[in-house]
């Protein structure tokens, strides 16, 4: 699968396949194009040669109706939660099942304190987003995602920001919903170490492309220079820090010539 703004290429024969169960993370440098592929498989944006399946569905073939209906069996956590800020903890929660389903509000109560009890606060149903810390915020968000039971749940960055107790929470909440739910669940992130302890695969990328992948024990044990480099957190290897630019001191002296 490939996929481009304009001509500029962001992904370059991405082919990868996530059996249903699995917890797989997605790792690589800022810019190499992880977001844009949650938003591929979610219907956001289409690929411009090859395809997204899932659940055996062409992703980009679907009508309105049928994409919208795809994304019912999705769930989505964004990178700092994205809770309504004028809903409490409840309501967030409740708003899928209030907007996608036909349910009596006395059923919508047990679900709603059923998954904010599966993350640990089911005592905080009644505080509003402002009312929270950052990691709190991000467990109210998971319990939001998982408010249908998706069979296909997708985190953005799910660790950013969080203190070392949050984090290891989350992960283990991530682990343990996915295992309840036998959902399928795609981790775009950085924090190498916590991935590494949850995810039972692995896809790399660099550039656009899937450059390595294997399992979490692999990846450590991997001799690929760019590999190493990123699992371990080394300045100095074959991934640069820099976006490609022309030599800076020509750029300075066009600058002062100008």
């Amino acid at each position: 699968m490939n996929f481009a703004y304009d001509s500029r290429q962001i992904l370059k024969g991405v082919n990868l396949n996530i059996r249903r169960g699995q917890v797989v993370a997605i790792m690589g440098l800022s810019g190499c194009g992880k977001t844009t592929l949650l938003r591929l498989i979610g219907g956001a944006l289409r690929p411009t040669q090859g395809e997204v399946r899932v659940g055996g569905k062409s992703v980009a073939k679907l009508d309105h109706d049928e994409l919208f209906a795809l994304r019912r069996k999705m769930g989505m956590l964004f990178q700092f939660g994205a809770l309504f800020t004028d809903m409490s903890c409840y309501d967030n929660v409740a708003f899928q099942m209030r907007e996608h389903t036909d349910l009596p509000e006395e059923l919508i109560a047990d679900m709603v304190l059923m998954k904010l009890q599966a993350v640990g606060l089911r005592g905080a149903h009644h505080l509003m987003p402002s009312e929270l810390s950052g990691g709190m915020a991000r467990r109210v968000a998971l319990a939001r995602t998982t408010a249908l039971d998706p069979m296909l749940i997708m985190y953005d960055e799910p660790f950013a920001g969080l203190d070392p107790v949050s984090m290891g929470v989350i992960g283990q909440l991530i682990r343990r919903l996915n295992d309840s739910l036998g959902a399928t669940s795609i981790i775009v992130t950085h924090d190498v170490a916590e991935a590494l302890q949850l995810v039972d695969y692995v896809y790399f990328m660099s550039d656009g492309q899937i450059v390595t992948q294997g399992t979490p024990d692999e990846l450590r044990a991997s001799d690929k220079p760019f590999v190493h480099q990123f699992v371990y957190g080394e300045t100095d290897g074959p991934m640069p820090f820099h976006y490609p630019a022309d030599d800076y001191g020509s750029d300075l002296n066009a600058r002062e010539a100008a």
